[in-house]
């Protein structure tokens, strides 16, 4: 009998002699490769979606003068960004903040709602180039006459739809109507809950401020690289420049920092796994003592006895780790395919992501393998260094 059916024989029949032991060995780590897979597909999910959705009305890079000033509207600034390599596009913009209300009306029994939002005045054509926004363009003229466009949560908040009308109020408590036009939805509850859209034009006029900017927004080609570009913007024209990063990255620092807390804490239950193959190997190298002599003195060799032992380990790794990588596989696509829906306002999106990437499966199925081997290592070594002649003795 060659080296690999021998090994290979006495490895599954000792798996076979602890039949309910092994199954319960390769289910535990079954569970943890699982568990462990999908955490961090549901975690990369998590971050993708938040980015994705962020960046769908956030620009890559914001300009605007120090000290919180305004800008002529000319277009040399404008020309001067657009003309940066990697800048694909560049839109000026008016931002203020401004308590916003619907109108009661005591005959139809319909109260006053109010909130607080945060008003862009924009150019709707350039500014569609910038954000990914569809409602932009498709309400351009509406904006250009003096509409608004809410974010879905702010206008359910208020009660308000297409047509109706809401009152935006300074801090001198003066008043101006304005009909909504439209609404967007990007699925992350920041942005939903507080932005609205109107015309430059409109807000200027509303903040009487006639030809003032407060800066411009820009999109790259990579917003990757939104922290180099904006410094170099920032040295052409001499504006402060914030990159998408610096408004969101804390929160994408803290997912990382929390998927790496979770695939530590879940390894742990691969560990224990592991550790059940360890109780399993010792016990069988206890029972198998006068077996494993009679081998040795038969002719099997040190290095054949080692080799059985540590197949064993790695056929109940193997088996639980490839259990395991199918199960995550099937739970992330079922959560891929029917998302969980999540409460918007305390996790920014709407439904549970899923992202699956290919990198995530390797590195778990090799550490998995690799701890399944390493606790195996011991009572294989154990087995192979026991000494025939004085057990037969």
């Amino acid at each position: 009998m060659t080296l690999r059916p021998f090994v290979l024989f006495l490895a599954l029949r000792h798996i076979r002699r602890r039949a309910l032991q092994s199954a319960l060995t390769v289910l535990g780590v079954a569970v943890g490769v699982m568990v462990l897979v999908t955490a961090l597909s549901l975690t990369n999910g998590f971050i993708d979606e938040l980015i994705s959705s962020t960046l769908q009305a956030t620009p890559h890079v914001s300009l605007y003068p120090a000290g919180g000033g305004t800008l002529p509207d000319d277009g040399r600034l404008l020309a001067a960004i657009e003309a940066h390599p990697e800048v694909v596009a560049a839109a000026p913009y008016v931002s203020a903040q401004a308590l916003i209300a619907r109108r009661a009306d005591a005959q139809a029994g319909i109260p006053g709602r109010q909130g607080y939002t945060q008003v862009l005045g924009i150019d709707p054509e350039r500014q569609q180039a910038v954000l990914d926004l569809e409602v932009l363009s498709a309400e351009a003229s509406a904006l250009e006459a003096g509409g608004i466009i809410l974010g879905s949560s702010l206008a359910n908040s208020l009660g308000v739809w297409a047509g109706d009308e809401v009152l935006l109020v300074d801090f001198n408590r003066s008043r101006t109507a304005f009909p909504v036009a439209g609404t967007f939805r990007v699925g992350n509850e920041i942005i939903d809950a507080a932005v609205s859209y109107t015309s430059v034009q409109a807000l200027q006029d509303y903040l009487g401020a006639p030809g003032e900017l407060s800066g411009f927004h820009v999109r790259l080609a990579d917003p990757d690289r939104a922290l180099a570009v904006a410094q170099t913007l920032a040295d052409t024209t001499g504006l402060l420049a914030t990159p998408w990063q610096h408004l969101f990255g804390n929160l994408v620092e803290q997912l990382e920092l929390q998927k790496t807390l979770i695939s530590v804490v879940v390894f742990l239950i691969v560990l224990v796994a592991a550790m059940g193959i360890a109780n399993i190997l010792i016990l069988t190298v206890a029972e198998k003592t006068e077996e494993i002599a009679l081998l040795r003195a038969v002719g099997a060799s040190q290095r054949q006895i080692l080799a059985v032992f540590t197949t064993e380990g790695l056929l109940l790794g193997g088996v639980g780790t490839l259990l395991g990588a199918l199960l995550g596989l099937g739970l992330s696509l079922y959560f891929k395919f029917q998302p969980y829906p999540l409460p918007g306002d305390l996790y920014f999106i709407t439904q549970l992501p899923v992202a699956l990437q290919a990198w995530d499966f390797v590195w778990v199925c090799t550490l998995s393998l690799v701890t399944s081997v390493v606790a195996g290592l011991l009572p294989a070594r154990r087995a192979g260094r026991l000494d025939p002649a004085e057990i037969l003795r």
